[in-house]
């Protein structure tokens, strides 16, 4: 049976952009017309890493995947790899959004962009507050919004997903509070926003996301994996930044990975390491240091249906799961005739539905 088509739509020449479009307004706000889609969920994602080693992550969800409800989540992870979280569902009346800009609000919480200059790069605001735990966040950009090509791949006629990077890198103040207490936050962050129109359980068999700043580099990746009726095809994504602009949108990388290694708690596998080369461009390997955060997915299930006889079964298919890593990296970069050389460590994730 010939593959059903994965269209990924990069403005050329080959699976790359040779001029990167900006990301408008509109495009970071919500899709009301995707919203017609049975299988719509759209989400606006932040996070950022502190100066004194937390990890935050909040977004905002116009419809969560599962129960297809708008929601929030505040996740902060403790140097000492501690998680506390904060999961909520809201009625659909809880939820307002544009369609012309970013200005999200899920009951309380909101999410909105301002442009402190005309011409300006944006400003982000982020405000999540429910059940003790608050994320009061300002992100300044330090780069240009990114999106790779028009921002769509598309799945032969089961729909599409839409993947922007309003903020690639950015400066972030505000304060975090949680346990009765609050940090003053400084440190460097991130947002993303996705739409999707496809059944992802039906199409996607894993993807890896990620990525690494250094004091001149900024990078970013993704390495989505169709299933076999897709003929098993990748998109690769990923975009360079050196300083304060961006260098290379191109999604002909190669991607290699290290022996598997069982983790229990998400009942599956993950590489021991990660490899990432664009021929005389980049060179990224990631070693896994330690799992930050991982979720067996079966586990989501009624225990009265997901009995251990039917697990056993069902693991005989699939073993959907998901991993927050954290890693040693090593990158090679070669821009204008100049080679660059950097280490570091940083977060990355990966996914798998089967």
């Amino acid at each position: 049976m010939k593959a059903e088509p994965v269209i990924n739509e990069w403005l050329g020449p080959g699976e790359k952009d040779g001029q990167i479009i900006p990301i408008s307004a509109a495009e970071n706000a919500f899709h009301r017309q995707a919203a017609n889609s049975k299988f719509f969920g759209e989400w606006w994602y932040f996070d950022a890493r502190l100066n004194d080693g937390h990890v935050v992550v909040g977004f905002l969800q116009a419809s969560e995947l599962i129960t297809r409800k708008p929601g929030i989540e505040i996740h902060v992870y403790k140097p000492s790899g501690e998680k506390i979280s904060v999961v909520k569902k809201f009625p659909f009346e809880d939820f307002q959004a544009s369609e012309e800009k970013c200005d999200v609000k899920i009951g309380e919480n909101r999410c909105y962009v301002e442009w402190p200059e005309k011409g300006s790069l944006p400003t982000h605001h982020l405000f999540i507050a429910e059940n003790g735990m608050e994320l009061n966040l300002t992100f300044v950009n330090e780069l240009p919004g990114w999106k790779p090509g028009h921002g769509f791949t598309r799945y032969g006629n089961r729909g599409y997903f839409s993947w922007l990077v309003p903020i690639p890198r950015a400066q972030v103040k505000g304060t975090v509070k949680f346990e009765g207490k609050t940090l003053q936050a400084r440190g460097i962050g991130y947002h993303d926003h996705n739409v999707i129109t496809a059944d992802a359980r039906q199409i996607i068999s894993r993807w890896l996301w990620g990525r690494l700043y250094t004091e001149d580099f900024t990078l970013l990746y993704a390495y989505v994996e169709t299933q076999k009726n897709f003929g098993h095809v990748a998109s690769k994504p990923l975009m360079l930044a050196y300083k304060d602009e961006i260098i290379l949108s191109s999604g002909e990388m190669e991607l290699k990975e290290g022996n598997a290694i069982f983790h229990p708690a998400a009942n599956r596998t993950y590489p021991a390491w990660i490899e990432i080369d664009i021929t005389e461009q980049v060179f990224l390997r990631l070693e896994v240091k330690r799992i930050i955060d991982c979720h067996d997915f079966l586990a989501d299930f009624n225990p009265l249906i997901m009995n251990s006889l039917t697990k056993k079964l069902v693991n005989r298919f699939m073993r959907p799961g998901w991993f927050r890593f954290e890693s040693d990296f090593h990158l090679r970069i070669q821009h204008k005739g100049q080679y660059f050389e950097e280490n570091g460590t940083t977060l990355h994730e990966m996914v798998a539905l089967k």
